[in-house]
């Protein structure tokens, strides 16, 4: 299936980090978190990308048109390095399609963008393009192909850590707080499998999960798939930091292409 990865967003709160780059091209050890995103895919088969972009959009193109295989490679370096023989290679069977969907645009304005690219696929990918994970794709994918009267489906993950959840009156008065972990929320990964009948709840201009999913709990075409193994947004710097360190220490379990294959 094609993967569709939204790239265009400011990603405002890793701006202090650096400016120079989009959020997308932000290194996680060697490479970026986009090329740990569609690598990951890759691993379940899945290569053929449309990156629907945006914000310094050049800066991804350039990446991947000045594309270094020697960097996450092995090679065998010779003649003064006229002649470079690499070992294994990271992308030589993925097609990648470069859309501009504007610097402004909004996540389900950027899918309608790229509408024309996915021509007559039945159903897609799509990604946030800021998570990572260590999600059973193909589980996830054939869950949702058994239930044919369902538009989409997303992954959602159970909140961990030290936040509360509290409910309030309009004036302010604490009704309930609660540990987030002990209650039923759970957050939207941005991991998605999407029939493409999702256009046709769509208008031009709407965000993917305010209007049009709203339409699919309606008419309850809309599921969710609790994932409980590992997940992680990289919205911060924080979060970047917390990767990095991850990634040192050989603990990095989004790395799926490292383990068994998957296909």
């Amino acid at each position: 299936m094609k993967v569709v990865l939204f790239c265009g967003g400011l990603g405002t709160r890793l701006r202090d980090y650096s400016e120079a780059i989009p959020k997308p091209m932000v290194k996680i050890g060697y490479r970026p978190i986009l090329w740990n995103i569609m690598k990951y895919y890759a691993h379940f088969g899945h290569t053929d990308f449309i990156l629907a972009l945006g914000y310094k959009a050049d800066v991804i193109k350039d990446y991947f048109v000045n594309y270094d295989e020697t960097i996450s490679n092995d090679f065998v370096f010779s003649k003064g390095g006229k002649d470079i023989q690499l070992k294994a290679s990271d992308i030589d069977d993925w097609t990648i399609t470069f859309v501009d969907t504007g610097a402004e645009s909004n996540i389900g304005q950027r899918l309608m963008c790229v509408r024309e690219h996915l021509g007559d696929d039945k159903m897609f990918l799509a990604n946030y393009a800021d998570g990572l994970s260590n999600l059973d794709l193909n589980a996830h994918i054939e869950a949702f192909r058994a239930q044919p009267d369902k538009v989409a489906a997303m992954v959602t993950y159970s909140p961990v850590g030290t936040f509360h959840l509290v409910s309030a009156t309009d004036g302010g008065l604490v009704t309930s707080i609660e540990p987030m972990s002990a209650t039923n929320q759970m957050l939207n990964t941005g991991y998605f499998v999407l029939r493409n009948e999702i256009f046709d709840h769509m208008n031009y201009g709407e965000e993917l999960v305010f209007e049009p999913f709203q339409r699919l709990i309606a008419k309850k075409m809309l599921i969710a798939h609790q994932h409980n193994g590992f997940w992680m947004a990289m919205d911060t710097f924080k979060d970047k930091m917390a990767l990095d360190e991850m990634y040192e220490k050989g603990q990095s379990p989004w790395e799926v292409w490292k383990k068994s294959p998957a296909i």
